[in-house]
């Protein structure tokens, strides 16, 4: 990934955290306002329309100007085409063409409203997965140190260790120290079985934090076929990762090579460990998110500790608030709050887009925000608390289900004295949204 342009939007009059910076709209007449933070056990899961509003990409059509059938009038050219097939072919329509022309006016409008200007971020460190148009995958490491605008600096460390395989889950590993490896997840390739790796992020030159001691150790398990993986900070689960495979969950530790295995009735495609209580969460293809207690043998019974369901296949699990709650998204493009006491859904977050893919959902407490990016290409940002849809951010590209932006957000994008921002990945350009 290069460096490129940067977006960025700026937050007028900061004054603590009183009203949320993501909550201030383009016009008077969108504003929300908000009452302090909230508790997380407010009802609401029922579909509520005033609860949280969607930014549909689609313009409305001009009520001043007659709908007649079989026609569609250009407001640009002020006159009615025929839609009918083998007419005007000087000017040939389909309706799924106006549409494009629909989605693509409207996120060229969004952009020009959001201000935009060079400018300078940073996180930490950022892994990232580059596909190569040879095929296969680079890995590198982005390092964002020091926030200072108003030019942006970005660092990009990689190393020569490539793969010609597909990378289906990759998380931070903690074996030496905070995240001293990367964990990832690569698919099989003709008669390669599929495998999962640690890989020292020392491996990366210079992405080191400073007083590290440079770890060396890179080790692969033969596990064919993993859709998910997740790292265990659980003392009852120490040095261990669990990946997620085809109807079964494998608990590997890395020092001794042992492993036991739940067997399960679906794939399973997103996974975490709580770190106060024994238990790793898992969500299903069939919509069924489920938690096992680490203290129980895999053979035996009753190892499923907790049993959620979604209607659709869930993509992405996140535990909040002391371990009492759980987010988690699926393919219908529902994303759902749940106490996990109550096993009761709290709310609904309403507008997020999803057919199909494999999309993830980020959850960020400090800040009480909830991101997600949709089929639609458009990333939406939710208040945790009370579900109000607080801004839409159409993505720099024109909409294109292949080009599906990547994000990753930081409470202090910089450093410990970095403010608040949004990392957005387009094709090979990476840009900021942040506000301070």
């Amino acid at each position: 990934m290069r460096k490129s342009s940067w977006q960025s939007r700026r937050r007028h009059g900061r004054g603590g955290h009183q009203q949320n910076p993501w909550l201030r709209q383009r016009h008077s007449s969108q504003r929300y306002t908000t009452e302090g933070p909230q508790s997380l056990q407010d009802p609401g899961c029922e579909d509520d329309e005033s609860a949280s509003t969607s930014a549909s990409p689609n313009t409305a059509a001009d009520s001043s100007v007659p709908d007649l059938p079989g026609y569609y009038y250009d407001p640009e050219k002020k006159r009615y085409f025929r839609l009918l097939p083998g007419h005007n072919n000087c000017n040939p329509l389909t309706k799924e063409s106006i549409r494009q022309k629909e989605v693509e006016s409207k996120r060229l409008q969004l952009l020009e409203e959001d201000e935009q200007r060079k400018a300078d971020t940073n996180s930490d460190r950022l892994f990232t997965v580059n596909d190569v148009k040879v095929g296969g995958s680079k890995y590198g490491i982005i390092s964002l140190r020091g926030l200072k605008t108003p030019t942006l600096k970005v660092h990009m460390h990689e190393n020569l260790y490539f793969t010609n395989r597909k990378v289906n889950s990759v998380c931070w590993a903690s074996l030496n120290h905070l995240d001293s490896h990367i964990l990832l997840c690569l698919m099989g390739l003709a008669e390669t079985p599929g495998c999962a790796t640690l890989l020292p992020a020392s491996l990366f030159v210079s992405s080191h934090p400073a007083g590290v001691d440079r770890p060396g150790m890179l080790c692969s398990f033969r596990i064919p076929g993993a859709w998910s993986c997740a790292w265990s900070m659980n003392i009852q689960a120490n040095n261990c990762f669990s990946t997620g495979l085809s109807r079964r969950v494998l608990l590997t530790n890395v020092v001794t090579g042992h492993r036991q295995t739940y067997g399960t009735n679906s794939d399973i495609l997103a996974q975490q460990f709580a770190v106060m209580t024994p238990l790793l969460f898992n969500g299903c293809r069939s919509g069924e998110i489920f938690a096992i207690d680490l203290r129980s043998r895999s053979q035996g019974k009753g190892w499923k500790a907790t049993r959620l369901f979604h209607d659709s296949a869930v993509t992405s699990v996140q535990i909040l608030q002391e371990e009492q709650y759980l987010m988690a998204s699926d393919m219908a493009g529902k994303i759902k709050l749940w106490d996990l006491r109550t096993t009761k859904c709290l709310r609904q977050y309403e507008g997020h887009v999803n057919e199909y893919a494999y999309l993830p959902l980020h959850v960020h407490e400090e800040e009480g925000i909830v991101v997600a990016v949709g089929q639609d290409c458009y990333t939406r940002i939710w208040s945790l608390h009370d579900a109000h849809l607080l801004r839409t951010i159409p993505s720099p590209h024109p909409t294109s289900k292949a080009d599906i932006p990547s994000v990753a957000f930081s409470s202090r994008l910089g450093g410990s004295r970095g403010a608040p921002g949004l990392l957005m990945a387009v094709r090979q350009d990476l840009y900021c949204f942040s506000y301070g």
